[in-house]
């Protein structure tokens, strides 16, 4: 054999050592990645320059609701659930609702009127669908951020609350365009008795999405919308808060900003599995919700809001 055919030989043996040690790193990028899209690793949203946020964390506990199958308002199965994420909260309790509901709540305490952070831990009632953005995504933000401000926050600021909101989603059976009317339960009876303690609302809706992407929603007050731009500019994610406005999408907050209550809505309504049983662990990431954690918590800890 020829010194030139043993070079070439060599060469092709190299690259393809180094191609298999990519694969086991990276997943193959042909075919779907496996785990390495599962976990977010191939997403596309931004990394943060800190690291104050536990996405990782977040993302288990995401993958833990979604384990739990559907999760349904007033289901043995949100209700198991919201046992265990009063246990998480700080000073967890929970806020009966009409029709045997409740809100799960957390307090950080502090000076009046409170910033409300919220979330809602029930999923559409339909056959199969376990929501892993819609549900789990804020739900699982929404603990960690309690976790990352108990930890970090300074004495003496703004009173926290968290909230993880019941009956998000309408029944079964409720019309289309009945949404207002018939979803929305536990933020419509959490302002009811809380209206006049708030001094505005971050609400965590589609945060996981791949290559998550959050324009500002037109329902949402434009000056603390651009407070949380702000917040991700610092932290390295503004990639992921892109300087234009949406349509509005009726959710948890609309009652609250209607309220005349500053309100921002975080959600990536741009989300193909939506309403779908495709709504799984492999249509969201570990990265995405890293990058709008850091800027939700930075934006927290700069307070007081609005």
């Amino acid at each position: 054999m020829s010194l030139r055919v043993l070079v070439v030989a060599l060469i092709a043996q190299l690259l393809l050592g180094a191609a298999l040690i990519y694969v086991a790193a990276r997943g193959f990028p042909f075919i779907g990645g496996g785990r390495a899209v599962a976990d977010g690793r191939r997403a596309g949203a931004p990394v943060a320059r800190v690291d104050r946020f536990d996405g990782r964390r977040a993302f288990a506990e995401l993958r833990r609701e979604v384990a739990l199958g559907p999760r349904p308002a007033g289901s043995a199965t949100a209700r198991a659930l919201a046992q265990r994420l009063r246990l998480a909260l700080p000073d967890g309790r929970f806020e009966p609702l009409p029709g045997g509901l409740r809100n799960v709540s957390g307090r950080l305490a502090g000076s009046r009127p409170a910033l409300l952070i919220a979330a809602h831990y029930d999923t559409k009632d339909l056959p199969g669908f376990v929501g892993a953005n819609d549900g789990a995504a804020g739900t699982a933000m929404l603990l960690e951020l309690a976790r990352a401000l108990a930890r970090a926050r300074p004495p003496g600021g703004q009173e926290i609350r968290f909230v993880l909101f019941d009956g998000e989603e309408s029944p079964r059976g409720s019309p289309p365009g009945a949404f207002l009317r018939d979803g929305v339960r536990g933020s419509r009876a959490h302002l009811a008795a809380h209206r006049g303690e708030l001094a505005a609302l971050v609400l965590l809706d589609f945060v996981a999405n791949r290559n998550v992407t959050l324009p500002r929603e037109a329902g949402s007050d434009p000056r603390l919308w651009a407070r949380l731009r702000a917040a991700a500019r610092r932290v390295g994610v503004a990639a992921a808060f892109p300087d234009r406005t949406r349509d509005e999408i009726y959710d948890d907050h609309t009652a609250f900003a209607r309220a005349g209550i500053p309100s921002i809505d975080l959600i990536d309504f741009d989300y193909p599995p939506f309403h779908t049983r495709r709504d799984r662990v492999d249509q969201v990431s570990a990265r995405s919700l890293d990058a709008v954690g850091e800027a939700v918590l930075e934006l927290v800890r700069r307070g007081p809001l609005p």
